[in-house]
C-alpha cells in the first residue's frame, strides 16, 4: 500500500496547527517542521502526536527541502499550516497515489480567504501550487514563493484546498514585509540594481493588474484592500534591495 509523508513548516501558527494536522489526518507520518515558534504552536502539535523537527529559518525552499530529505514515504504532500485539504481533496489524494497514472506531482486549486471574506478575484481564481509529488522528483527552488522544479509531468486535482493566509490587516501587512525581505535578498544575490521605475511605476502597475485587469473590483472593499497590499508587497520588496545595494541590511 502507497504511503504518504505531510509536511507543515510552522511559525508561530498556534491558531492554525490543529485544524492544519487535522485536515491531513489520513497521511501516515506528518512532520511539522518549526522554526522555533515562541507561541503555542509545538505545544499544540506535540498534543497531536506528530514528529517535529527543529530548524531556524533561511528561507522557504530550504525550509521544506529538509523536510522533504527526512520523510519516511516516498508521496510527499506539503501543506502550509494556513491551508486545509478538504475532504474532495482528500479523496483525490489518496486515488492519486494509488494511481498516478505518470505523473510525479499534482496542483491543487486554493480558494484563498482575507480576513475572513472569501476573494474570488483579483488573480486569486487563478492560484494553483504543487503539494503532492514524489520526492525523487521534486524539489523547491528560490527563497519565498518557492515554486517546484519537477522531472516529469504534473497533473491537476479538480477540487480545491482552503486557504486562509492572513487573519486581519497586519497580519497581512508583516508577512508583505517578510516576503519583501526575503525577495530583495534574492534579488540581490543575482546582482540587481533599483531606479526610480520600480518604485514609482511597478507597485502601481501591480495594483492595477490585481484591482482592474484581474477583476479585484468584483470582491469590493476586501478587493481594492487586497490589491493595494499587492502593490505594497511590491515596493517593499525595491526598497529592501534598495538598502541592500547601499550596504544597509536592517536583520
Amino acid at each position: 500500500m502507497t504511503k504518504i509523508t505531510a509536511i507543515i513548516p510552522t511559525l508561530n501558527e498556534e491558531i492554525h496547527i490543529a485544524d492544519a494536522i487535522k485536515s491531513v489526518s489520513f497521511a501516515d507520518e506528518i512532520i511539522v517542521i518549526d522554526s522555533y515558534s515562541k507561541d503555542k504552536t509545538l505545544k499544540i502539535a506535540e498534543k497531536l502526536q506528530v514528529k517535529i523537527i527543529k530548524r531556524r529559518f533561511d528561507d522557504f525552499s530550504s525550509q521544506k527541502n529538509f523536510a522533504i530529505d527526512l520523510a519516511t514515504h516516498n508521496w510527499i504532500y506539503i501543506l502550509d499550516a494556513d491551508e486545509r485539504v478538504t475532504p474532495e481533496v482528500k479523496q483525490e489524494i489518496l486515488e492519486a497515489v494509488k494511481n498516478p497514472k505518470d505523473f510525479v506531482g499534482f496542483y491543487v486549486r486554493r480558494s484563498f480567504y482575507f480576513c475572513g471574506k472569501k476573494i474570488n478575484y483579483g488573480g486569486c481564481q487563478r492560484d494553483k501550487v504543487v503539494r503532492l509529488f514524489l520526492k525523487e522528483h521534486c524539489r523547491y527552488a528560490g527563497l519565498v514563493h518557492e515554486t517546484i522544479a519537477t522531472k516529469g509531468k504534473l497533473g491537476f486535482f479538480k477540487n480545491k484546498i482552503e486557504h486562509y493566509s492572513y487573519k486581519n490587516y497586519d497580519h497581512y501587512i508583516s508577512k508583505m514585509n517578510h516576503y519583501g525581505a526575503l525577495r530583495g535578498k534574492e534579488y540581490f544575490a543575482k546582482g540587481k540594481k533599483v531606479n526610480l521605475f520600480h518604485i514609482l511605476v511597478k507597485p502601481p502597475a501591480r495594483f492595477i493588474i490585481h484591482y482592474f485587469i484581474r477583476l479585484g473590483f468584483l470582491d469590493g472593499f476586501p478587493g481594492y484592500i487586497f490589491a493595494k497590499t499587492q502593490a505594497y508587497g511590491v515596493y517593499t520588496r525595491y526598497i529592501k534591495l534598495w538598502l541592500l545595494n547601499k550596504g544597509i541590511n536592517e536583520n
